[in-house]
């Protein structure tokens, strides 16, 4: 379902309140990468797959189709659904959470909400299981088409923990695993357990004993932290428990355990982990980091095929861009996979399936291209998303045909509600986000353009009347609260063009009151958006925004 106007005045029953609403004409995004100028061979594709903030990749096949999940935390529409004939081209086709009334992110900052979803597919119905973390715990969704509508989430309140998925075993008995503390105390910080019960699908509750099949990770007397994301498959009447292992940073890893009983116990593989980048030189060129929690599925053509989360970095240890799903061959050494030799680099190009098309490009999902929204759609395209789930109905396409009516709130880009922003992923770590706006008429009204991270780091190129001019502003978040770092006065104008480029931590913010282009603000610290300075599991995000000036936000939508 996508969300424009009409479909949230279907839900909310709040009055449009009588502040003009900004309309932006367009929006448009580009991306020039050097790492994708690298020209891809016949029957080749190209890493990241999915690029900008894709994080903890499920996949799940349905006959000759690939349906693959992501964590999209406390974004709305969250936990997009991504369709595939051939491993490489994804198209989003949905999300699991698209109704307001099926979750609620208030409070919360950017980084909690959904984590981790898996999904699988078993006699005609997907099942996602997943962890709403600070907003109701674990939850099963379910649908017969994986485009939804899929239902609203059937709550988990047995188990605890994180990243809980489904195995179907071929007897009919179906398993529930899961992260989660180990029994007893932890013996240091990061000790997790991967559990596994058996699940009643009728009832959709697990049931009966709960048993922990790894405590720690593969080798105990290292202390290995934070074992998640599990998952098991079948092969070879081999029962394989793939986790990753080392926490989602620089020591990210993926392990591999196998047994002849789902129920245990393990024995993990002696030249695991079958997946990571955290021993390769930090001066390498273009660096690919943070590698692990993969999931395997077989293709069309029988072999077998990971996708996994990895972040591109600059400067050694930035990365705005977020996690994002890459893919690579699974090779099978007797009888246990491997997806990436130890001290080899995951490659930006690599080999595709044989079944791979030869046709469609990878773009917009990744490579170099431009992306344009002319807001002349009757409803909002599914690149965009909302901070939150959205409470009052503030955007439509209706009243003004071929733009974006955004109506202004009082909600900033700090607040831990929903703001009128929409966001866009940043997928490249050199881009151009620019767009086209009617400067709000009415004295108090704010609007412009916003590069995002969270509710503490972010950037705001805005514009508001004074008297008969106009007055260009920079506020910036670097967490220590909103600040102004550059302001101009300009004639009155009724409409304005306005940018931001950003070139690894290099961003500059410029507009265009009909002269031609000029820069406001250059040269500023564009890593404060990088997910090690911000914290959190996300990247950045760029897109309109409006809101009611501070000084006049008193009494403002009551």
């Amino acid at each position: 379902m996508k969300i424009g106007m009409l479909v949230l005045c279907s839900m909310f029953a709040v009055p449009v309140l009588a502040r003009q609403p900004v309309l932006f004409d367009w929006f448009e995004y580009s991306g020039k990468d050097t790492v994708f100028e690298t020209p891809v061979p016949e029957g080749s594709y190209r890493n990241p797959v999915l690029a900008g903030f894709h994080p903890d990749p499920s996949i799940a096949r349905a006959g000759d189709r690939f349906y693959l999940v992501n964590s999209s935390f406390a974004f709305f529409p969250g936990i997009p659904v991504f369709e595939s004939t051939d491993l490489v081209h994804w198209r989003q086709i949905g999300n699991v959470i698209d109704r307001p009334s099926q979750l609620d992110f208030d409070g919360l900052g950017m980084s909690r909400g959904v984590f981790a979803p898996a999904i699988e597919y078993h006699d005609g119905v997907f099942y996602v299981v997943n962890t709403a973390v600070d907003s109701g715990g674990n939850f099963l969704a379910t649908a017969t088409d994986p485009a939804g509508p899929w239902s609203d989430p059937v709550w988990l309140p047995t188990i605890g923990g994180i990243d809980p998925s489904l195995f179907f075993d071929d007897d009919g008995r179906t398993y529930l695993l899961n992260n989660d503390a180990p029994v007893g105390t932890p013996r240091y910080d990061g000790h997790r357990a991967i559990w596994m019960q058996e699940f009643d699908l009728a009832k959709k509750q697990p049931f009966g004993p709960r048993k922990v099949l790894i405590d720690g990770g593969v080798d105990p007397s290292k202390n290995p932290i934070w074992i998640e994301g599990p998952h098991i498959f079948k092969r070879d009447g081999w029962y394989y428990l793939n986790c990753a292992e080392g926490g989602t940073g620089p020591q990210h890893s993926q392990v591999i355990l196998r047994s002849r009983e789902v129920w245990g116990p393990y024995e993990p593989y002696g030249n695991n982990p079958i997946l990571t980048q955290r021993d390769l030189p930090g001066d390498r060129v273009h660096p690919v980091t943070n590698a692990g929690h993969a999931d395997l599925v077989e293709g069309l053509d029988g072999r077998w095929w990971a996708t996994f989360l990895a972040s591109r970095n600059y400067g050694g240890v930035h990365y705005n861009t977020g996690r994002e799903t890459f893919l690579l061959p699974v090779e099978w050494k007797d009888g246990w996979p491997m997806i990436l030799e130890p001290d080899l680099e995951i490659p930006y190009v690599a080999a595709g399936p044989a079944f791979m098309s030869r046709t469609e490009t990878q773009a917009p999902s990744t490579g170099n291209f431009t992306w344009r929204d002319e807001f002349d759609k009757p409803e909002l395209d599914r690149a965009w998303m909302y901070v939150r789930v959205p409470k009052q109905p503030w955007l439509d396409f209706a009243s003004h045909a071929g733009q974006l009516s955004m109506r202004p709130l009082s909600e900033a880009l700090d607040t831990l509600r929903n703001p009128a922003f929409l966001a866009r992923r940043q997928q490249h770590t050199t881009f151009e986000a620019s767009t086209a706006l009617r400067v709000p008429v009415e004295a108090g009204t704010e609007a412009g353009i916003a590069a995002f991270q969270n509710e503490t780091h972010w950037y705001f190129l805005g514009v508001r009347r004074q008297g008969k001019r106009m007055e260009l502003f920079l506020e910036k978040n670097g967490g220590e609260g909103g600040r102004i770092v550059a302001t101009t006065m300009l004639p009155a104008s009724d409409s304005l063009e306005l940018k931001i480029t950003g070139d690894a931590a290099d961003y500059s913010f410029g507009y265009d009151a009909g002269r031609g282009w000029q820069w406001l603000k250059q040269g500023e610290d564009g890593t404060l958006l990088s997910t090690d300075v911000a914290g959190g599991f996300i990247g950045a995000v760029v897109g309109p925004h409006a809101r009611i000036a501070p000084n006049e936000r008193n009494g403002a939508d009551k």
